[in-house]
């Protein structure tokens, strides 16, 4: 007879946080969000920890190098969809690496015989107002001047007006050396009142370019997660099909940490792929592995290797597994379950693997109750989808500005490999939906909302870290009627329409 769970599986929606103590000290300001992205030892410390306890999901329309840039400015990680060519999701490894270095390979570029539209839709795909105007329209041509905003104006320029007409000219641009240091481009940039400083080789071709902003930055965003050498930190999602292939090229590229991408990790397929990072990498290589929603599928996946382990089943916004194919579990159960699981793994082996809560975010306190029971740190897809940066268009319906969202297992990503299990290669049935979510921004303002929130509750249960809040918070379920009483009710809220 099949095994019965005896308790309901629930939600991060039928749970509340009880508030603690807090003393005088325990302010928002002092709060820490630094939690462990990898597996430690006891005594030692993970060698790499987040900045904040966000990273974002691995999909085509949430995670590419653009996104990936600015949530590492924010302190979190990216994990860069896998679901491409193993070139191109490697050279978008790669452009996160070399961005923060300063150097950056220009990817808006430009031939003289382009003209105002070319540089509106460039503008529009790419989301850079700074373009390089080289010989041959590629980013390592010669070069021939650089166009800026500055350089025209909507409704004055034609849009059939060339480039070479309206550009700043080579020889009105600063340029310097390809051997130029940081250091020394930035004193350039400085001394000339300079927002672009093109690299360029003897021959007179483009190598990099150096952007005043990128120095401000960092003056800006104090909670950068950045590698040893200042680089922007950047993760890449993996399947189990063509890991001897893709493996090496994200790690050649720069990868900070890998993840197995797939919709169930408690299998062989995933310590096949496991087997084969520590055999050829050891432990220099790190890769998280996942989704799970048992005690068991933790274990199991610990005891292969993973550096860390993505809990959840069907919880995502986008995603149909429950319905299709009736396996899943409610988020908030299989965090609770999982956490206890990595618990006890850790005393009895005094290795920390941490967990990573995946779906079931609907509002902000859900990071905050996904923490306290557990979680090392959240995945988030449909959060991360809505902002400027994310790779989906910017559409208008129904006179609302939304972004395009779409599950990996929709027939749009076709992202087979994520729902393998051996048998024939496509998807036999959908797994995810393509839909739209409402427009918000920026990232780094949706980003600073959350944090705020999450470090305010925080400190309404007394803690002034994530492992402090694990061990002071108190939890309650909640009744349906009581979160009617939750919201705002019994009142007309302003701007409410009135019959």
């Amino acid at each position: 007879m099949a095994r019965f769970y005896d308790e309901p599986s629930r939600t991060f929606g039928e749970y509340l946080l009880v508030p603690g103590y807090s003393s005088s000290e325990c302010t928002p300001d002092k709060v820490s969000l630094k939690t462990p992205l990898v597996k430690f030892k006891k005594g030692e410390v993970s060698p790499i920890n987040l900045n904040i306890p966000m990273i974002s999901a691995i999909m085509q329309s949430v995670s590419d190098d653009r996104l990936a840039i600015a949530l590492a400015k924010e302190g979190g990680m990216s994990f860069i969809f896998g679901s491409q060519s193993v070139e191109s999701q490697a050279e978008m490894v790669r452009k996160v690496k070399s961005y923060k270095k300063g150097y950056i390979v220009s990817d808006s570029n430009l031939k003289p015989s382009s003209t105002l539209q070319d540089v509106l839709d460039l503008k529009e795909k790419t989301g850079h107002s700074t373009m390089a105007v080289t010989e041959d329209g590629t980013a390592f041509g010669r070069l021939l001047g650089i166009v800026a905003s500055r350089d025209y104006r909507i409704n004055h320029t034609p849009y059939d007006a060339k480039v070479e007409t309206f550009m700043t000219p080579l020889d009105k641009l600063v340029t310097a050396s390809e051997d130029t240091t940081l250091s020394q481009a930035n004193d350039i940039i400085w001394a000339n009142k300079i927002n672009t400083l093109p690299l360029v080789d003897k021959k007179g071709n483009l190598k990099f370019l150096v952007f005043r902003k990128d120095y401000d930055s960092h003056k800006e965003n104090v909670n950068e997660l950045l590698d040893k050498h200042k680089a922007y930190m950047v993760g890449a999602g993996i399947n189990t099909r063509d890991f001897e292939t893709r493996v090496p090229a994200l790690v050649e590229a720069g990868a900070d940490c890998l993840c197995i991408d797939s919709s169930e990790g408690y299998s062989d397929w995933q310590k096949n792929t496991i087997k084969f990072i520590r055999d050829k990498y050891g432990d220099r290589v790190k890769v998280g592995a996942g989704n799970v929603v048992s005690g068991e599928g933790f274990r199991f996946l610990a005891e292969c290797g993973a550096d860390f382990v993505k809990v959840g089943i069907g919880g995502g916004s986008i995603c149909i597994t429950r319905e299709t194919k009736g396996i899943g579990r409610g988020q908030a159960t299989a965090v609770i379950e999982v956490a206890k699981a990595r618990d006890e793994y850790y005393k009895e082996t005094g290795i920390y693997v941490p967990i990573c809560s995946d779906g079931g975010i609907v509002h902000d306190y859900h990071v905050t109750l996904a923490l306290a029971m557990g979680a090392d740190f959240v995945m988030l897809g449909r959060y991360f989808s809505r902002f400027d940066e994310s790779p989906t268009q910017i559409v208008k319906i129904n006179g609302q500005y939304m972004k395009e969202y779409w599950g990996e297992g929709s027939a749009r990503a076709r992202n087979w490999q994520r729902y393998d299990l051996g048998g024939k290669k496509g998807l036999s049935f959908e797994e995810g939906v393509d839909s739209y979510v409402p427009y918000a921004g920026k990232l780094k303002d949706g980003v600073a909302v959350t944090i705020a929130k999450v470090k305010s509750t925080m400190c309404n249960c007394g803690a002034l870290t994530i492992p402090e809040l694990q061990q002071k918070a108190n939890l309650t379920i909640v009744s349906s009627t009581s979160i009617v009483e939750g919201g705002a009710h019994d009142v007309i809220r302003k701007g409410s329409n009135v019959n």
